[in-house]
């Protein structure tokens, strides 16, 4: 399977705390929710788009608790996101979890970067992270990010946690595609594409 995730940000490359002002309120954070007021139609079928290719979800343990706390009970087989959550096999990376109650869950508390190279070797089209920016720092040094879907929301909050921090694995990627929301949310989807190259501009 290929390995993409889907992540929102804000300009300035936040991602704490989109969904809800509860949603993480580490180190005083206290602008949770701030992606909420940018839904619409072609954010909603964005998404659509991209669980339609999911054969597995990889989560980090924060996610999970999230997810866990809210699909269960949105359980609606005409909803295609709900379904394919609720479905399909999902794994969490977890040092503190020691059991998962959501159907399909199991836990990986060893080695993450070796039990995800397993999965990835598994067939199927997409294991998907979504959110868990925690894992996904793992997985982007180690080169286990095949697709990256970055949705950059038009706020600017100064303060909370980055996506991409300084001990980031440099890489390129190859845009794959790219579409704007009526609302001002830049869809952007990359392809892991090796290695940066250098060079002098003029020469």
């Amino acid at each position: 399977m290929r390995l993409s995730f889907t992540q929102f940000v804000t300009i300035d490359g936040v991602y704490q705390a989109p969904g809800g002002p509860e949603e993480d309120t580490s180190a005083g954070f206290t602008h949770g929710g701030w992606s909420a007021p940018f839904d619409d139609e072609a954010f909603g079928a964005f998404m659509t788009e991209v669980f339609d290719q999911a054969d597995a979800f990889l989560l980090g343990r924060r996610t999970y608790d999230i997810f866990a706390s809210y699909w269960p009970l949105h359980n609606d087989p005409a909803d295609p996101i709900a379904a394919r959550l609720n479905d399909l096999p999902k794994y969490v990376a977890t040092s503190t979890l020691e059991h998962a109650d959501w159907s399909g869950t199991e836990l990986l508390q060893g080695d993450i970067v070796k039990e995800v190279t397993a999965l990835k070797e598994r067939p199927g089209r997409e294991l998907q992270v979504h959110g868990s920016g925690n894992l996904a720092q793992t997985l982007f040094a180690h080169d286990l990010i095949d697709t990256l879907h970055l949705l950059t929301f038009p706020v600017l909050l100064g303060t909370g946690k980055r996506l991409f921090t300084p001990d980031a694995q440099p890489t390129n990627f190859r845009l794959a595609g790219t579409r704007a929301t009526s609302t001002g949310v830049v869809i952007s989807s990359y392809e892991r594409a090796g290695r940066p190259e250098y060079g002098t501009i003029g020469e």
